[in-house]
């Protein structure tokens, strides 16, 4: 099924309870609106946007609270990931979606510097940044270091870009009558267009890590 139209105001609705009741019992007397509002438009999103983007998948619901103060059981966003990059999430606060590096392996980050630090692929990079952003999605960098990373001099022309650990393109809409149509789906493509340059950028010049799995 790819027939998207949308997320309800249900969707929405559900997540300020959820972010109020953020509790087992609420979820188990709630879940069929999760099901019904939430999880089925994102897996017919997803099914839509795989001739174009590649196959994605939604994201559990439930929070890793092992090694986190915060033991609220429930994420109170819901995302789907593309497997070509793409991620798509709906909140109480609206939609928003990414597409980029999230987070650099040591291996990437040396590889990302690399090419940031060299005259054609560092200035390569900043007019795709510039183009980004001019089309209207934010590029922002991830777990940045607040002074220039080792061997690299403070007064390097692309210094913000190189203090990054992870580089992505983001965009946020507030709710408004478009989400609950299949128009969500023309922001979300513009999105992943406007934003392809970067990410095949990162794909050149980056690409996957190579380090074994931890």
């Amino acid at each position: 099924m790819n027939d998207f139209r949308g997320w309800p105001a249900e969707a929405l609705e559900f997540y300020e309870h959820l972010e109020a009741d953020n509790s087992k019992t609420f979820w188990a007397a709630h879940r069929a609106v999760y099901d019904e509002a939430v999880r089925a438009p994102m897996e017919a999103l997803l099914a839509r946007l795989e001739p174009e983007f590649g196959p994605g998948k939604v994201f559990r619901p439930n929070r890793d609270v092992r090694f986190s103060a915060d033991k609220s059981p429930y994420k109170t966003h819901a995302g789907g990931y593309l497997e070509s990059g793409g991620y798509v999430q709906l909140s109480a606060d609206g939609l928003a979606c990414g597409l980029g590096y999230y987070h650099l392996a040591s291996d990437q980050l040396a590889r990302y510097r690399a090419a940031v630090a060299e005259d054609v692929p560092g200035a390569e990079l900043e007019r795709v940044v510039a183009a980004v952003r001019a089309a209207g999605p934010q590029v922002v960098g991830r777990d940045s270091l607040k002074t220039a990373p080792r061997g690299v001099a403070k007064d390097h022309p692309r210094i913000e870009l190189l203090r990054h650990k992870g580089l992505i393109a983001w965009q946020e809409w507030e709710p408004a009558a478009w989400l609950g149509t299949a128009r969500a789906y023309d922001r979300i493509t513009g999105f992943l267009h406007a934003a392809a340059p970067l990410h095949e950028w990162l794909e050149n010049h980056v690409g996957p890590s190579e380090l074994p799995p931890r």
